[in-house]
Parts: structure tokens; C-alpha cells; sequence
């Protein structure tokens, strides 16, 4: 591991907005903050919103900047990416900003039900391969997660680069009947586009100097259903990839 990266750890164990544990750790003893976060560390009542992959957290403190009366969380598994969102939150002062450091299949330890009002997954990895389907942040694995914590009528956005993610999260959607409230192949070509799609990561900018599209879709999910997953197959074949 190199001496940046060791840096990156060391000093983000120093801001107190920051938020990693062992699995172990976790499994056995619990997460303090769960169910407990508008009042052990927010202390306010506003909603929570949720950034799954959240990287460096552009999205993350974008959306915080913008918005002061609610709360955002930027969650990823690369600590010495998000090192970079914690410290600009920490430097700037920003009080409803946290970051955790898991892997987003232990969601559910982090947070409790009702907890969370809203998703944002921001140019996640779409596992094309069909070995690896089941690893797509908005299949029907991670989507019954989500229901687990998000309020009744919590939104999912999902902006991606990813046509084949896109046409396949818009088919699950279809699929359980969920309600869209958005979907966009192309947001940039929309003139009166909205704040929240307007920033840019670093990966969204990169894709877009290469003259790829920006997908975008917004959805309600319905609770206590066993989440189908489409009938196409969605996935790029190996032999032909």
C-alpha cells in the first residue's frame, strides 16, 4: 500500500465525521449509530439521504452544499477515496455531512428501518457480466436492502454512464410495477435540467468528454413484495466482451 494511501487512513481517523469498523466488529457488537443518527450525530430531525458508492463524495457534498436542511451520508468501501470528501466537509465546516467506510451489502447494520429518505447511486460499476448480475447496487438483492431502511415512499436515483444498467434498472422497475417518477437516456439534452443532476464527478466528467450519454432514473420502491428481477437477460456475454 502506498505512503499516501497510509496517510489517507491515518488522517481520517481524526475526523469525526468519518465512520469505519471491522465486519466483524460490527457483526458482533453493532453500530451505535444505528437508529440513532438524527440524535447522536445530526441532532435534528431532518431527512437523511444515502450516496452508495459515494467515492469522493463530489455527489455527496454537492448535494449538502446546496441543501443545509438535510442530512446526507456518502458510503464506499475505498477509504482513501473517501478520505477526500471527509476532509473537504471537515475543512468546510459542514455539519450535515458523514461518510462511512463499508461495503454496501452491510447497509442494513448501519441503519435502521425507516431511517433513511433517499437513495442517490452515482455511476456505480454495472457488473455487465452475467457472473456477477447479483453485484448490481439495483438488483433485487440490494433493492430488498433498501426497503429495510428507506421511510414508506423513499425515492431510489439512480445516474449512471451505463446504458445496459440503465435499461435494466428501468425493466426491474417495470417489472414490480414501481412507480417512476423520472426516466431520462439522456439528461444533458433536457435544457431546464435540475440542480441535483447538474454535478458532475470526476467519472461522470470523464465519460462525458468522451461523448458518452448520462442516463438518469428516479423511482418509488414498494415494501413487503419479493422484488422479481426482469425477464431479459441484461448482461454482456464473456466470450463476446
Amino acid at each position: 500500500m502506498g505512503k499516501n494511501k497510509l496517510a489517507r487512513f491515518e488522517e481520517s481517523k481524526t475526523f469525526l465525521n468519518f465512520f469505519q469498523h471491522s465486519y466483524k466488529e460490527i457483526i458482533a457488537n453493532g453500530f451505535s449509530l444505528k437508529g440513532n443518527w438524527h440524535k447522536n450525530y445530526f441532532k435534528n430531525n431532518n431527512p437523511i439521504i444515502l450516496e452508495l458508492g459515494c467515492g469522493k463524495g463530489e455527489y455527496t457534498l454537492g448535494l449538502a452544499q446546496k441543501n443545509p436542511n438535510i442530512n446526507y451520508i456518502g458510503i464506499d468501501v475505498k477509504g482513501a477515496r473517501i478520505w477526500r470528501g471527509a476532509k473537504t466537509a471537515t475543512k468546510n465546516k459542514m455539519q450535515n455531512v458523514a461518510f462511512v467506510r463499508s461495503r454496501i451489502e452491510m447497509i442494513e447494520n448501519y441503519f435502521a428501518k425507516d431511517e433513511v429518505s433517499e437513495i442517490w447511486i452515482t455511476f456505480p460499476d454495472p457488473q455487465a457480466r452475467k457472473r456477477r448480475t447479483k453485484k448490481r447496487l439495483t438488483g433485487s438483492r440490494f433493492l430488498s436492502s433498501y426497503t429495510n431502511i428507506l421511510k414508506e415512499n423513499g425515492f431510489i436515483n439512480l445516474k449512471t454512464d451505463s446504458n445496459l444498467l440503465f435499461d435494466y434498472t428501468k425493466a426491474l422497475v417495470e417489472k414490480n410495477n414501481f412507480k417512476a417518477i423520472t426516466v431520462n437516456n439522456n439528461i444533458y439534452n433536457n435544457p431546464e435540467i435540475p440542480f441535483e443532476l447538474t454535478i458532475k464527478t470526476y467519472y461522470e466528467q470523464k465519460f462525458l468528454d468522451q461523448g458518452e450519454n448520462i442516463n438518469y432514473i428516479k423511482f418509488l420502491i414498494s415494501r413487503y413484495i419479493d422484488i422479481q428481477e426482469p425477464d431479459d437477460d441484461f448482461f454482456i456475454d464473456v466470450q463476446k466482451s
